[in-house]
């Protein structure tokens, strides 16, 4: 699945359980193998961009439910599609909940924009030698920030604070659903 940004290019390869997978980041190219999903098979996939992106700058996270990649674009612009080729990949999608129009400001979607469907995953704690995000922002964009928005980098989600769900249990109002006895069968 992916999304773009003026800056940049958001890469989701949904295979579970893919331990170690190989992720070369090259300007015009991203290549992947690696072993997962419910049949343990390999997969392998070399992407050539629609345009050149920046390594250096460019990162990824191994996740339980796939591999995020974000991709820093060379020129800040709108691609028109994620490949050079125009014919339709089968595998390809697009991740509406992170997409984001050209023409929508940050006041509409704010920083972490349409972001949604990464809050709640597990942080990046296992970035191991990446670092931080810090760098790697175009504009006024501070990717830092909207990693720990999405959840990662130790972030507890979207707005930060996890909610508290411990009075839940003293509920002492009961519910007519909430009977220990259960009706006679007939």
């Amino acid at each position: 699945m992916w999304a773009q940004r003026n800056n940049c290019i958001f890469l989701t390869i949904c295979l579970e359980d893919c331990k170690e997978p190989i992720v070369k980041i090259e300007p015009s190219t991203v290549y992947f193998k690696g072993t997962g999903g419910t049949d343990k098979k390999e997969h392998e996939l070399t992407i050539d961009l629609n345009e050149n992106i920046d390594p250096e700058k460019s990162l990824h996270v191994v996740r339980d439910r796939g591999i995020e990649l974000c991709l820093k674009k060379v020129e800040e612009n709108y691609w028109p599609r994620l490949t050079k080729s125009s014919q339709k990949k089968h595998w390809l999608k697009i991740d509406f909940n992170k997409w984001k129009e050209e023409d929508e400001s940050d006041d509409e979607a704010g920083a972490a924009g349409g972001m949604g469907g990464m809050g709640g995953m597990p942080g990046m704690g296992g970035m191991g030698g990446m670092g931080g995000l810090g760098g790697m922002g175009g504009g006024d964009m501070d990717f830092e920030k909207m990693m720990k928005e999405m959840g990662g980098l130790g972030g507890a989600g979207m707005g930060g604070e996890r909610p508290d769900f411990g009075d839940l249990d003293n509920n002492q109002e009961s519910d007519s659903d909430d009977d220990d006895a259960l009706p006679e069968l007939e």
